[in-house]
């Protein structure tokens, strides 16, 4: 008999970030894979579980290796950082279940999990209370003419936006480029900003800025940057830290 697949979102890889499904799930699998970085969060947690890994750009051998587990009878989660649907790995999962005859009866469950979207704005306040699109700076599998359409049409529908990947060694003047491009699309220089690095890992930090200030940071590839809309303003917490809030428009 075929085993089954999860394919489990961790959120930010703290325990208590997880959902009690997404736990519950990981503590019967009989193995748990994923991209080396995810799974190293993983094993202080659930020590007595095996584990296994690929590293980055391995994702679809990453795939067929939990394929391969499952037709030995076993149950398997693939885990994914933040929500397994969100630049995560259901797609490509399901993408080789369809594609192949002898991955046809292995069953495929989707876990979810707290993204960087929604993990990020926490912790800066509330940068996407309104309207909001979600934007990969990775041209890796998407071609940067396309990514900078999505830019200009966000600025111009006055979206919220939340930008994952916005750098990386190869890429380290993305954001750059895309806070460039969202300036030429109209948005002001002082729009509200901010960006969140290590979001609810050890060395979390949050920064508010301008948009006009922002195309002068530096940002890590374990950054998720948010860029507030037309309306979005800069405050500051009671720690006196600052925040961001995104108006959804009630009179107070």
């Amino acid at each position: 008999m075929n085993g089954k697949i999860f394919i489990v979102g961790i959120g930010p890889g703290d325990y208590n970030k997880m959902t009690l499904e997404a736990i519950n799930v990981l503590k019967e699998s009989d193995i748990i894979i994923g991209y080396t970085v995810y799974v190293d969060l993983l094993k202080p947690v659930f020590p007595d579980k095996v584990f296994d890994t690929t590293p980055m750009r391995h994702e679809i051998e990453r795939c067929r290796l939990c394929f391969n587990h499952a037709l030995e009878g076993k149950t398997v989660s693939l885990v994914c950082s933040g929500d397994a649907g969100v630049y995560g790995m259901a797609s490509p999962m399901f993408q080789l279940k369809n594609e192949n005859k002898e991955y046809s009866d292995v069953e495929l469950t989707v876990i979810p999990g707290v993204t960087a979207a929604t993990s990020g704005s926490a912790v800066l306040g509330a940068p996407l209370n309104h309207d909001f699109c979600a934007i990969s700076l990775s041209d890796l599998l998407t071609p940067w003419e396309i990514i900078e359409k999505r830019l200009r049409c966000a600025i111009e529908g006055d979206f919220a936006i939340a930008i994952y990947n916005p750098s990386s060694h190869k890429r380290p003047d993305y954001l750059k480029k895309a806070c460039r491009i969202m300036l030429d699309s109209g948005a002001d220089k002082n729009r509200a900003c901010g960006f969140v690095e290590n979001i609810d890992r050890e060395n979390t930090k949050a920064t508010a800025c301008t948009l006009g200030e922002l195309v002068d940071k530096e940002v890590n590839m374990f950054t998720t940057v948010f860029i507030g809309n037309s309306k979005t303003e800069i405050a500051f917490s009671n720690n006196n830290e600052p925040i961001l809030i995104t108006k959804r428009g009630y009179q107070t």
